[in-house]
């Protein structure tokens, strides 16, 4: 079997990629993976080495959610399509909705990790009624209409993407995956909390925490503090009206980007991790954290609840105050925490391993195949 994979390399569908990648070649799938959004250096692609049958083509293409990207797309499709004629793959796993359209003869799996429509309602934050966003919606709906199955992360996104674009008659939800033994759950737990999220993403609501009058523990922040081409100092400081100035008036500390390494140490040492996102069609950083030992405390919509049940501590949504408190109970009740965390870690081990979620593709997969074979 040989699958082509697209990926981008901005934010979580990258962590992703690496599970879904290095799970297949190991179950001795060929993989072509090209991926997109800026070519990645260093710690970010070293995963990749030593891999099996993994033949990696990077390239720099804008992707769809980006303003302007309409002649970015068109390259990237002329591009991806000279691709596929000349790798061949069975199959295409599609991390893009606009490549769902590409007239090929190949099975497609489109997958709705995210999306600019249901992010702007989570947001409450209306977008511009402006030739890009018409673009956009076109793109994923013809992009959604071209795929074989539609997967996404939760049922949540999945209802999500059905009540904007319309109903996907074969589609399927694939919990993302993490494996296990990348972190570390043994590490003492020391007096603090951690929170990771992208600070230039409003979806990720981390503002929520500079409203915390008191903070009975501290919070340590992780996540890139700017998007690709804007100042890190300018983006703190437009968003939170003070930067480096506000986060120690809070008690609030901003590690910013993290290598692979020092994430690790940061979760492993946390007794809480707070999940402050207002949209979340899944959360790599909260199963991370599951898997260090930690407590989680979450916000509490649709999408956390179907994740974690009552494997989670929750606060109202959206409500500081609610945050604040509850932050304080947990802290204070060290049994209850540890309660917490022993539940977070057994469900993230029992339903969202990586060896689950490739398991799972590799039956839509050869559920493609075969169709395609017997109707040949």
């Amino acid at each position: 079997m040989h699958i082509l994979v697209t990926a981008d390399t901005i934010g979580g569908v990258w962590t992703y990629t690496r599970e879904l990648v290095t799970g297949l070649a190991a179950r001795g799938i060929r993989i072509t993976l090209v991926s997109f959004g800026g070519v990645p250096v260093g710690a970010q692609r070293a995963w990749l080495e030593g891999l099996a049958g993994v033949t990696y083509l990077p390239t720099g293409f804008g992707l769809e959610w980006m303003e302007d990207a309409a002649g970015e797309i068109r390259d990237s499709t002329r591009y991806l399509r000279s691709v596929i004629q000349e790798r061949r793959p069975d199959l295409l796993h599609l991390s893009q909705y606009c490549y769902g359209s590409l007239d090929v003869s190949q099975p497609k799996v489109v997958v709705a990790h995210s999306d600019v429509m249901s992010w702007s309602q989570a947001v409450q934050r209306a977008l511009p009624d402006d030739a890009w966003a018409a673009w956009y919606r076109k793109t994923v709906e013809e992009g959604l209409a071209g795929a074989d199955v539609v997967v996404a992360p939760s049922r949540w996104m999945l209802d999500c993407i059905e009540d904007i674009y319309g109903q996907q008659p074969n589609s399927r939800v694939v919990y993302n995956g993490r494996t296990p033994s990348l972190f570390d759950s043994l590490a003492g737990k020391r007096d603090y909390a951690a929170s990771v999220g992208r600070l230039w993403d409003e979806g990720k609501q981390w503002q929520l925490l500079m409203q915390l009058r008191e903070l009975p523990l501290p919070i340590l922040l992780a996540g890139a503090t700017a998007l690709a081409g804007e100042q890190p100092d300018e983006s703190i400081a437009k968003r939170t009206g003070g930067g480096a100035r506000i986060q120690g008036a809070h008690g609030i500390e901003l590690r910013g980007q993290l290598s692979e390494g020092e994430m690790r140490e940061l979760l492993s040492r946390a007794a809480i991790y707070v999940a402050t996102s207002k949209y979340e069609p899944f959360g790599l950083a909260p199963l991370e954290a599951a898997l260090s030992g930690c407590a989680i405390l979450a916000n509490d919509i649709p999408s956390l609840h179907e994740i974690w049940g009552d494997a989670a501590c929750y606060f109202r949504r959206n409500d500081a105050e609610s945050l604040g408190e509850t932050l304080a109970a947990l802290h204070g009740d060290r049994e209850r925490c540890a309660n917490y965390a022993s539940r977070a870690y057994e469900r993230a081990r029992q339903r969202y391993t990586a060896d689950r979620m490739v398991d799972e593709y590799v039956q839509i997969y050869s559920a493609l195949l075969e169709r395609r074979a017997s109707a040949a």
